[in-house]
């Protein structure tokens, strides 16, 4: 499969793209299960994304440009988590000819979104999308970055150190790691302000207490999140040479780490 860069910016592409309005857990529910990536979530995703990580936009554009000075012609992009596609999408504006495109996730609904997305796209950049459960490891090689963007949080503890050796190993020589993530408190008492200020502005971004309520509880054994430092800590053991913070707000965080 293949596409490539129709002229287009990053702003207009995403644009161009109709976001179904999120409202999974608008209604009152008598049992609320473990969250999933299965269809329904899938189908409003990135409605959910745009309006649940503060500063999505600027996240992502940010992101496009360090991938397109970390990425080499004749290596791979691969994408950790995946979903819908948009990021994996956005990149055939900025990236080098001959860099190629991987997407992994382990939903086939978010995967389906993604091929749709991709397949809207014409010309010859090299893309695959394929189905993987992060929690047992990541097999690629030949990368020159690699993404974790709101993914590493939903792998269980015992397992990240095990795909992030296996990130490690995946990347080539001053290949660049780019994660994001929402992130614990160093304190406590800033954990429970940073998560206030966070639920303020779904607030402003129309969700109501019921949804966030219940989201929170879906989330609760899910998505279990780091401290900053102790994400750097494991990127630091794991091997990489350098690791900085490009983006932080509150409780969500981008780090770059680089082989």
């Amino acid at each position: 499969m293949s596409f490539a860069a129709p002229g287009r910016s990053v702003a207009d592409f995403e644009a161009s793209i109709p976001a179904a309005r999120d409202s999974v857990f608008a209604e009152k529910r008598a049992e609320i299960t473990d969250f999933a990536f299965g269809g329904e979530v899938a189908a409003v995703f990135d409605d959910m994304l745009d309006r649940s990580v503060p500063f999505y936009a600027e996240i992502q554009r940010m992101t496009l440009e360090m991938c397109a000075d970390f990425a080499v012609p004749g290596t791979r992009l691969v994408d950790l988590g995946c979903s819908t596609g948009t990021t994996l999408a956005a990149l055939h504006t900025i990236l080098p000819h001959g860099v190629k495109l991987l997407g992994l996730d382990y939903s086939e609904d978010m995967l389906a979104k993604a091929r749709n997305k991709l397949a809207g796209l014409s010309g010859d950049r090299e893309f695959d999308l394929r189905a993987a459960d992060l929690n047992d490891g990541a097999c690629f090689d030949d990368a020159s970055v690699a993404l974790l963007l709101l993914t590493l949080q939903f792998i269980r503890p015992l397992r990240r150190e095990r795909l992030m050796a296996d990130i490690y190993r995946g990347l080539q020589e001053n290949g660049a790691l780019i994660i994001v993530e929402k992130v614990l408190g160093e304190d406590s008492m800033f954990n429970r302000l940073f998560i206030k200020y966070y639920y303020d502005m779904k607030r402003r971004h129309g969700y109501s207490d019921l949804e966030i309520a219940q989201k929170r509880e879906a989330l609760e054994n899910v998505l279990i999140p780091y401290k900053l430092l102790e994400n750097r800590e494991l990127l630091l053991n794991t091997g990489f040479r350098y690791v900085d913070v490009f983006f932080k707000w509150y409780n969500f965080c981008g780090i770059v780490a680089v082989k």
